[in-house]
């Protein structure tokens, strides 16, 4: 038995760990396949990926800013930045392209409208048409 015992151990010292996924593959996955509360609890958590850019300023929209009566953007924005400031960066920019910006564009609208659904009937209305002029405004503005 004690034998048997040494074997499992030895073969589980022995075992190489797994390589680390790309930076690119972590961020496509806080992206695309990570709910908004998820992603946020990473981005806040002291020991989210390094190789990775963090910064947000919130949502840059003048005058009306991050948050209003009727809509809170903020994390919206923030991973909204994450997209940009990260996937623009990828194989030396080689990956960006017009497709993947409104694929990122398009979450971003999609965030900012779950944001809305726990609103009041009229608030709700007003945070839609919010999300909507935000989705707009990156559409045309937005660059990485």
């Amino acid at each position: 038995m004690a034998f048997m015992c040494s074997l499992v151990v030895a073969a589980g010292l022995s075992v190489t760990p797994l390589p680390l996924p790309s930076a690119q593959s972590v961020a496509e996955t806080l992206l695309f396949r990570t709910s908004l509360p998820a992603f946020v609890a990473i981005a806040d958590s002291p020991t989210h990926d390094a190789r990775l850019d963090w910064e947000s300023d919130g949502c840059s929209a003048p005058i009306v800013q991050s948050t209003g009566r009727s809509f809170d953007f903020y994390n919206a924005c923030r991973r909204h930045d994450f997209g940009y400031r990260n996937l623009s960066r990828f194989k030396n920019g080689r990956l960006w392209s017009e497709a993947l910006r409104l694929r990122l564009d398009e979450r971003f609208r999609a965030d900012m409208r779950n944001s809305c659904v726990s609103r009041d009937v009229i608030t709700h209305t007003q945070c839609l048409a919010w999300a909507e002029t935000f989705f707009r405004a990156v559409r045309r503005f937005g660059k990485p």
